[in-house]
C-alpha cells in the first residue's frame, strides 16, 4: 500500500471525534432550515450510537439505512461507528422483496428507515413481503409518519443513557482500521447482489483521496445529489466532507432549481453529479436568474460523457476544477483525471491512476496486452475490498491472494497512459448514474408467470444515457391479444417489482430469442435489432 493514501485516523468514528475537534463551530450539515455544526453532529452521532447499544446491537453488528439523502442518515451512519456497528446501505429505489433480500442476507440488526418518501412507507413495503427477517430487532423511522412496528427518530434516540454513551466512548476507542465497516451490495453476472466487504482503512481511504483529487477544505459547501446508499455519496461525500470539515447540503431528490437556488443563496462550491445533471442546468431556461459564481469543482462519471459537454461545463459554467473518474464498489475510485487535463481527455478518459493505485488491461491469460489494445482491466490498490460477504468462491474468482481485482470492465491505455473505458462488465448499463445489471432484471422478469425467458439490454436514451429494453419470449405462443400479455401490461409489472432505473422502457414481444452456438443469448443480435427500430 502506498502510505501516502492512508488515512490519519484509526477509524470513520475516530474521524468524526476529530472533525468536532478540529471545526467545532462550523456547519456541518444544511438540511431544510436546520443548521448543524459539528460539534453538534458529533453529539447527535454518539447518542445515536448510544441508543443502538440500549437496542441490543453490538460491536459487528450490522445496521441497516433505506432512507433519503438527508440529517438523519448522516447521524446515523456516523453514529453507528460510534457503537462499533458495520453499516448495509439500501437503495431507496427498491421495492419490498428487493430490501428484504439485503436486509436478510446482511443480517440487519436495526434498520434506519423513512415512511413518507415518492409515495412509499418503507416499513409497510419492508414487513408487506412475508420475507423473513431473523435477524432484524428494532426499526427507526427517520422522517415520516408511524408506521407497523416502526420507531419514531425521536423516541429511539431517547433511549440513550450515560451508560450507553460511556459504552459508546469504549467501542468508538477500541475500533480499529482493519474492523469492518460498510457492506455495499452490487449485482452480477447471476442476477444476485453480491455484499462487499470494506474496512475503516478501506473506506476512509476512499474518501480522504477524494479530498486530495478535489482539493476539499473546510471552506467549501458541498451539494450531495449523489445517493447516499451508493458509494459516491457515502464515501466521495459523507466521508470527504467529514475528513475535509466541509459543509454537506444533502437533496433528498434531484430538484435542479432548488440546487440553484442553493448554490447561489449558500454559496456552494462543490457540485458533483452524472453527466444528465450538468446537461440539465446548462439547458435550464432561467440559469442566468442564478448566481453560481462560487462553484469550483465538477466531478462526474458512471456514464459517457460528450467532448461537447466537458467543453460547455468549462465554457459557460463557472467550474475551475473539472474530473472525471473510474471507480466501482469493489475498490473505490482507482483512476481520475487531471484539473489541467483538456476537455477531451476527461470526456473520453478516466484518466490516470489514484496514488497507491496500480492498473493493468490483461488477456483472457492474464498477460499484459499492448498499449492501445483493449482487455479486462485489473487493478490493485489501498481501497480494494477483503471480499464478498458470505461468497468465498465469487471473491476467489476476481480477487487474487495478492491483491489483484478482476474487474470484468474492458479498457485500453492510450499513448498519454490515460486509460479508456472500451466496455462495462457483465453487460452492465448505466441508467442516470445508477449501474443496471441485465442479468438480474432478467431474473426478476421470468418470475412473471406469462414470461418464458428474457434477454435485457441498454438502449440510448437522450436524458438518461441508456434505459432498458426487454425482448420476451411469452409462455404463450398465441398471439398478445390473446394470451394477455403486452409490452404495456411487463412494464406496468415491472413498475411494482424493481427499482425504476431497472424497469424496461421498450418491451418486444418475440417468438425466441436468437442464441449463439453455445447456446447463449446472441446480445449483440438483439442491439442490432433495437439500433433497427424493430421494436
Amino acid at each position: 500500500m502506498n502510505q501516502s493514501c492512508e488515512p490519519r485516523w484509526p477509524s470513520i468514528a475516530a474521524m468524526t471525534a476529530s472533525a468536532a475537534e478540529r471545526f467545532p463551530d462550523r456547519t456541518a450539515i444544511v438540511d431544510g432550515g436546520e443548521r448543524v455544526t459539528y460539534a453538534e453532529l458529533y453529539a447527535e452521532a454518539r447518542r445515536f450510537g448510544a441508543a443502538l447499544v440500549a437496542a441490543g446491537v453490538e460491536p459487528r453488528d450490522r445496521v441497516g439505512i433505506w432512507a433519503y439523502n438527508g440529517r438523519e442518515w448522516i447521524v446515523a451512519l456516523l453514529g453507528l461507528y460510534q457503537a462499533g456497528a458495520t453499516l448495509v446501505p439500501v437503495n431507496t429505489r427498491f421495492k419490498g422483496l428487493e430490501a428484504a433480500d439485503l436486509v436478510r442476507r446482511g443480517k440487519v440488526k436495526v434498520l434506519v428507515t423513512v415512511t413518507e418518501f415518492l409515495g412509499n412507507d418503507y416499513v409497510e413495503m419492508l414487513t408487506g413481503t412475508g420475507v423473513d427477517l431473523p435477524d432484524l430487532r428494532t426499526i427507526v423511522i427517520a422522517a415520516g409518519k408511524p408506521s407497523g412496528p416502526g420507531v419514531m427518530w425521536a423516541d429511539f434516540m431517547a433511549r440513550a443513557t450515560a451508560d450507553g454513551l460511556a459504552e459508546v466512548d469504549r467501542r468508538s476507542a477500541a475500533l480499529g482500521p482493519d474492523d469492518p465497516s460498510d457492506v455495499l451490495f452490487t449485482s452480477g453476472t447471476t442476477g444476485t447482489p453480491k455484499g462487499v466487504l470494506m474496512t475503516h482503512r478501506r473506506t476512509m481511504g476512499v474518501g480522504t483521496d477524494w479530498v486530495s483529487m478535489t482539493g476539499l477544505s473546510a471552506d467549501d459547501g458541498y451539494v450531495l445529489v449523489n445517493p447516499f446508499f451508493h458509494m459516491f455519496g457515502f464515501k466521495g461525500g459523507i466521508l470527504a466532507c467529514v475528513a475535509a470539515g466541509a459543509t454537506m447540503f444533502p437533496q433528498p431528490v434531484l430538484d435542479v432549481d432548488k440546487v440553484l437556488g442553493q448554490v447561489a443563496e449558500e454559496r456552494v462550491t462543490v457540485l458533483p453529479g452524472p453527466p444528465a445533471l450538468y446537461q440539465t442546468i446548462l439547458e435550464h431556461a432561467d440559469r442566468s436568474r442564478y448566481d453560481l459564481t462560487s462553484l469550483r469543482v465538477a466531478v462526474t462519471g458512471a456514464a459517457d460523457i460528450p467532448v461537447e459537454l466537458i467543453r460547455r461545463i468549462r465554457d459557460e459554467l463557472p467550474f475551475s476544477v473539472v474530473v472525471a473518474g473510474y471507480g466501482l464498489t469493489e475498490a473505490g475510485t482507482a483512476s481520475s483525471t487531471s484539473p489541467d487535463d483538456d476537455p477531451e481527455t476527461i470526456a473520453v478518459t478516466v484518466g490516470r491512476p489514484r496514488p497507491g493505485f496500480e492498473i493493468r488491461v490483461t488477456d483472457s491469460a492474464g498477460a499484459d496486452v499492448a498499449q492501445g489494445e483493449v482487455g479486462e482491466i485489473v487493478l490493485r490498490g489501498p481501497t480494494t475490498m477483503t471480499g464478498y460477504l458470505d461468497d468465498p468462491e465469487a471473491t476467489a474468482a476476481v480477487l487474487s491472494e495478492d491483491g489483484w481485482l478482476r474487474t470484468g470492465d474492458r479498457g485500453r491505455f492510450d499513448e498519454r497512459g490515460c486509460l479508456c473505458i472500451a466496455g462495462r462488465s457483465k453487460d452492465m448499463f448505466i441508467v442516470g448514474g445508477f449501474n443496471a445489471y441485465p442479468a438480474e432484471i432478467e431474473a426478476m422478469l421470468l418470475e412473471h408467470p406469462g414470461i418464458a425467458q428474457a434477454a435485457v439490454i441498454g438502449v440510448p436514451d437522450e436524458r438518461l444515457g441508456q434505459v432498458a429494453m426487454a425482448f420476451i419470449v411469452p409462455r404463450s405462443l398465441e398471439p398478445a391479444g390473446r394470451s394477455g400479455l403486452d409490452g404495456a401490461a411487463v412494464i406496468a409489472w415491472c413498475r411494482d417489482r424493481m427499482a425504476n432505473y431497472k424497469v424496461p422502457r421498450f418491451v418486444e414481444l418475440i417468438d425466441e430469442l436468437p442464441l449463439t452456438a453455445s447456446g447463449k443469448v446472441l446480445k449483440t443480435a438483439l442491439e442490432a435489432r433495437a439500433a433497427g427500430g424493430s421494436g
